[in-house]
């Protein structure tokens, strides 16, 4: 990860060094385990990703029932929580080779038209002007007991659902999304170490 250069008071009484040059070891993290951040002091990060949904194509009624529900969710949370947004990498190219599969199959003339405009679309996005990403939504908390972090996860799903909102339990593949967006501005990193000179 980042790695940290040492750092030294200019105060004459206090001598402070950084022995550490890696994000791994300062950084508060124990482990990522069943969809829960175990931190060093004991206490676990986990919660919900939230299925996004346009309620702007609903009509009236539904729309107010929904807000009403979100409001009525919102007031039950009596602890600190955090809504995050995030955006996952995609990869589109499985995407792009199945339209040229069907491009290839087709043989009416306006439909391998259509084919090939979704096909030119696609290729601009995977141009360096775009970042084809996934945004995610995710409303997560921090508590010491396992059992509480349970019920807080299955009360979050249900007060959701009421509210005609789908939602899981974060996986760590999501945990290390969201920590990887905080601690590398959102660049995915696959070599290894970033290095900040």
């Amino acid at each position: 990860m980042l790695e940290m250069a040492n750092v030294v008071s200019n105060s004459p009484n206090v001598s402070v060094e950084t022995q550490s040059r890696y994000t791994e070891d300062w950084v508060p993290i124990k482990n990522i385990m069943n969809g829960m951040i175990q931190l060093d002091n004991g206490q676990y990060v986990s919660g919900i990703k939230v299925s996004p949904k346009n309620i702007f194509i609903l009509d009236n009624g539904e729309r107010e029932n929904i807000l009403f529900n979100l409001q009525n969710f919102y007031n039950m949370i009596d602890y600190e929580f955090w809504l995050v947004v995030a955006d996952r990498p995609v990869d589109i190219n499985l995407y792009l080779s199945q339209l040229q599969l069907l491009y290839q199959r087709c043989t009416d003339g306006a439909i391998r038209k259509l084919i090939i405009q979704d096909i030119n679309k696609a290729n601009a996005f995977m141009g360096a002007e775009y970042n084809v990403v996934d945004t995610e939504y995710f409303i997560l908390f921090k508590e010491k007991k396992l059992e509480i972090v349970q019920k807080r996860i299955h009360n979050l799903i249900a007060g959701l659902a009421n509210a005609s909102i789908n939602s899981t339990q974060v996986s760590n593949s999501d945990l290390r999304m969201i920590l990887d967006n905080f601690l590398n501005g959102g660049m995915t990193t696959t070599f290894g170490t970033v290095r900040v000179a």
